[in-house]
């Protein structure tokens, strides 16, 4: 965790600056900062655009009974790809339109959901886990019965 967190901090930021620098040589210093501007609004607009899709298709997944899983993934990745674009430079804008794009950001969310690992169980969606068992998936949850529902519900257990 420590060298991964020299990587993000450290060695990313001089890579940075080393290529902002390149590009400034080659094309200019004002149009290295308006391509850098203009990434990060391009890329702001992506992820309000796929954010909302994101959103669409979870709520239709929940409609349907299905869990959103894989779209709550989606949605932090864009929040990860929002921060990557906002951040001057080009290794993170390249790193986040990775992240936003709608082709590759759900074959990475797949390859995530695969494999996240709790406790020998795969993360399938928050507060859901499953595992194999001699007779297939067994999925395991919490729930609470509140007294409202209760009061509504005379069906539901004292």
């Amino acid at each position: 965790m420590g060298k991964l967190l020299f990587l993000l901090f450290v060695l990313i930021p001089i890579v940075e600056i080393a290529l902002l620098i390149e590009v400034g040589e080659r094309i200019g210093g004002w149009s290295t900062i308006g391509l850098v501007i203009l990434t990060a609004a391009v890329g702001a607009t992506l992820v309000r655009q796929q954010g909302v899709a994101t959103l669409m298709q979870a709520r239709q997944k929940m409609t349907t009974g299905q869990s959103p899983g894989q779209e709550m993934l989606e949605g932090l990745m864009l929040a990860v790809a929002g921060v990557l674009l906002l951040t001057p430079g080009f290794v993170t804008d390249g790193l986040g339109l990775l992240l936003v794009m709608p082709v590759s950001r759900p074959l990475i969310a797949r390859w995530l959901l695969k494999r996240l690992v709790v406790a020998g169980a795969s993360v399938h969606s928050a507060g859901f886990y499953s595992h194999q068992s001699g007779q297939g998936d067994v999925f395991e949850g919490e729930f609470e019965v509140r007294r409202e529902d209760r009061d509504q519900d005379p069906k539901l257990p004292r």
